[in-house]
């Protein structure tokens, strides 16, 4: 069970989430938590503030981030915080302000400083959690993670060592494991074989479930957040935007990468390749609505959900060079290579390529180098809109409902994704949102039906 910041913000979130602890512990959970609310984000602006050498920022920041905990665990005990907890954060808070205090004196927060510092949010939440559980009869066991969750030593990003994290995981938790009983344990973080304080990245707590769960065979991983599972579209664009029952890893990556942002399908890619089915929950409505994902759906539905990126920008290179000649796109491709470009689309004739590219690369130097052999136009403001299923292929008649949605709204390009559940076109960026919902009515909406089958 992973609970994310937003689960875990307050003591009345602790309170909801210790329900659904208690119902499940005849499943033997290992309950996996984030830092509390915006705690993360506050331990980076401290240390930054200690960067530049601003130890008062700095340690105000910290003040606001004790006094936050302090309040949340005040108001979950009644105000007799037991004293090892008690003691424990002021340990925590403590070692904080030795870090802080040690970067504003060097000037430097070096990538293995800023992990030491931002794996205290996990840190802190989880011990306030698990003493919770504790004084509410729950026979709950508090484990850091750094004990189990090995990587490399690349700080900000480390690598998991999955092998070690198996043995370990088998070692240390599973013991504390069996029916009426929980492990509490933190996302994000993890260490080197040296002991060393390391980060998952963003998204870490996500993979830290997916990895616990694969080296521990669970049946299920469960991420609580603030939706009722995967959406057909963004709700605050698409009103009607339905939650989708089941998802396959694939239309997730696709999803992910051009726009929706429940979860990133790389975190919990251990779990599917163990197996082990993801459901995304609501914390708040724990019997609501929810999206199970697998490695292969197989649901029959057309079209499962709908997503959009903007701004992005279009460039068209053409050279009469291309035409009958190897080798161009070689050329061409190695510049993106070379200046570390990404492209999205690639669409291509036989004089010119069209391609997309994020808002903000560096497009002058990028324009420079092109022209060099090939003349490019460019059009900016633009937006992609990904149309996501795993039938796409098969479906007949789906580019004539796709053209007659957007009758009066210009296609500026066209392309279907390599695995062919993707089809994805550019247009204006002024009529993202309108071609969204248009889309969404046509296609998902329809009776054919669509994510909510």
């Amino acid at each position: 069970m992973k609970f994310g910041g937003s689960s875990v913000a307050d003591a009345a979130c602790m309170r909801q989430v210790s329900g659904l602890v208690r119902d499940a512990l005849p499943n033997s959970p290992l309950v996996v938590l984030s830092a509390m609310g915006k705690t993360t984000n506050g331990l980076f602006t401290a240390a930054t503030a200690a960067e530049r050498g601003d130890l008062p920022a700095a340690l105000g920041q910290l003040k606001e981030l004790i006094q936050d905990h302090r309040r949340s665990a005040e108001d979950l005990f009644d105000d007799a915080v037991p004293d090892d907890l008690d003691q424990g954060l002021t340990d925590a808070f403590g070692q904080i302000e030795l870090l802080l205090r040690g970067v504003a004196l060097l000037r430097e927060l070096s990538p293995r400083s800023q992990d030491a510092i931002a794996s205290f949010g996990e840190h802190l939440s989880t011990r306030i959690f698990a003493a919770f559980l504790q004084s509410q009869g729950m026979d709950a066991t508090w484990v850091d993670a750094r004990r189990v969750m090995r990587t490399d030593g690349t700080f900000g990003g480390g690598q998991p060592d999955i092998e070690a994290i198996r043995g370990l995981a088998k070692a240390i938790i599973a013991p504390l494991l069996g029916p009426g009983r929980a492990v509490v344990t933190q996302g994000y973080i993890g260490a080197t074989e040296d002991g060393l304080t390391t980060t998952l990245g963003r998204g870490g707590s996500d993979y830290s479930a997916a990895l616990f769960a694969a080296a521990l065979q669970a049946s299920e991983v469960q991420i609580w957040t603030d939706v009722e599972g995967v959406l057909t579209a963004d709700p605050r664009i698409v009103p009607g935007a339905l939650p989708i029952p089941c998802l396959s890893f694939s239309e997730a990556a696709e999803l992910a990468a051009f726009g929706a942002k429940v979860l990133h399908p790389a975190t919990i890619q251990p779990a599917v390749e163990a197996r082990i089915p993801v459901t995304v929950r609501h914390t708040q409505k724990p019997r609501g609505r929810f999206t199970t994902i697998t490695g292969e759906v197989r649901t029959g539905r057309s079209v499962t959900a709908l997503a959009s990126r903007g701004p992005i920008t279009v460039l068209t290179v053409s050279s009469s060079r291309m035409l009958a000649q190897s080798g161009f796109l070689a050329r061409l491709f190695e510049v993106f290579g070379r200046l570390n470009i990404s492209v999205d689309l690639v669409a291509t004739a036989e004089i010119s390529v069209s391609l997309t590219v994020e808002a903000d690369v560096p497009l002058k130097l990028l324009i420079k180098e092109l022209s060099s052999f090939a003349t490019i136009q460019v059009a900016e403001e633009r937006a992609i809109v990904a149309v996501v299923g795993e039938r796409l292929k098969y479906t007949a008649g789906l580019g004539s409902r796709l053209f007659g949605a957007l009758a009066d709204i210009n296609i500026e390009m066209i392309s279907m994704g390599a695995n062919e559940i993707n089809l994805s076109i550019v247009i204006k960026r002024e009529h993202e949102h309108e071609a969204l919902r248009r889309l969404h009515t046509a296609l998902i909406e329809s009776n054919d039906g669509g994510g909510a089958a």
